[in-house]
C-alpha cells in the first residue's frame, strides 16, 4: 500500500497526497477523525478508493512509528 501515497515537492507544497490525486494525506485523516465514515469520504472523493484510505490510514502508522513523539515541556518545567 505505500505505493500509493507519494511526495512530490510539485504537488501540494510536497506534502504526502493519494497517488494520482492533489488530495493530501492529512485531508483524508482530518475527515475520518472528524468522524465522517468512508462512505461519505468515498461519496465526497469519488477519485478515491477504500483501498487509498488503507493507505492512509497505514502510512499514519508507519510514520508515527518511525518517528519520536516528545512531550513539549511545561513552562513550571523549564530549567532556571
Amino acid at each position: 500500500m505505500p505505493d500509493r501515497i507519494e511526495w512530490n515537492p510539485r504537488v501540494c507544497g510536497g506534502k504526502p497526497v493519494i497517488q494520482g490525486t492533489r488530495i493530501p494525506v492529512a485531508v483524508v485523516l482530518g475527515q475520518l477523525a472528524a468522524h465522517e465514515s468512508w462512505d461519505e469520504l468515498l461519496k465526497a472523493f469519488p477519485e478515491l478508493t477504500r483501498e487509498d484510505l488503507r493507505a492512509a490510514l497505514l502510512f499514519a502508522r508507519a510514520f508515527m512509528e518511525s518517528t519520536d513523539v516528545l512531550p513539549a515541556a511545561s513552562p513550571t518545567s523549564a530549567p532556571a
